[in-house]
């Protein structure tokens, strides 16, 4: 079945949402903490953070235009710090609640059952039943024209992980971490490893 972009242009929006959504595949489920200037904690699902550099260590997320209330964008430029907090199967019933429309006054947090958390002095608060936990740093917001998003960029000043996840190279035991990824933009899947392969070198 051939779909091409003028077809893709006149499908119903949800239609093409969903599909344009589920394209990419499996995507990882992570909840960004933030906080006011003034102390009004918010936290949000994103399917979309991405690794950006390992030197210096960096990560990324795309933000939806601005053509609305963004609580997380606007708490992130007040305060410059968040936390990414990734999903596991515990708690993505919880985090997909968080999608919804709340008003500024009302924290998610409260609102989906999630707990607030706050570790090591770090200025934005974690999910408490997250066990992989990222505090960044805000660096920049790089433009996308074309739709107005952009890429919000992080220096990760903090990782909690526990100890018995990290592998001796490095890596993460992503089986023991029970993490949850999403598809399109409201189905959700728990992976396995099917092998770890050594590093690649042309022959």
């Amino acid at each position: 079945m051939l779909i091409t972009n003028s077809e893709l242009l006149a499908m119903d929006r949800r239609y093409r949402g969903n599909l344009i959504n589920a394209l990419q595949g499996y995507k990882p489920a992570n909840l960004i903490g933030s906080i006011s200037a003034k102390g009004q904690s918010n936290v949000a699902l994103f399917s979309s953070v991405v690794h950006i550099g390992a030197n210096p260590p960096l990560i990324g997320f795309i933000q939806r235009p601005v053509t609305t209330e963004r609580h997380t964008w606007e708490n992130i430029q007040e305060t410059g710090y968040y936390t990414i907090n990734q999903v596991n199967k515990n708690i993505y019933r919880q985090a997909h609640q968080t999608s919804a429309r709340y008003n500024r006054k009302d924290s998610e947090f409260t609102a989906c059952g999630l707990t607030e958390e706050y570790l090591h002095q770090f200025k934005a608060p974690f999910v408490k039943e997250s066990l992989l936990k990222i505090g960044v740093k805000f660096i920049e917001a790089c433009p996308i024209t074309i739709n107005n998003t952009f890429l919000v960029v992080g220096s990760i000043e903090m990782v909690e992980i526990p100890d018995t996840w990290l592998l001796p190279d490095g890596d993460i035991d992503m089986d023991a971490a029970d993490l949850v990824s999403v598809s399109g933009l409201y189905t959700y899947h728990k992976a396995s490893k099917l092998e770890k392969l050594p590093y690649a070198k042309a022959k």
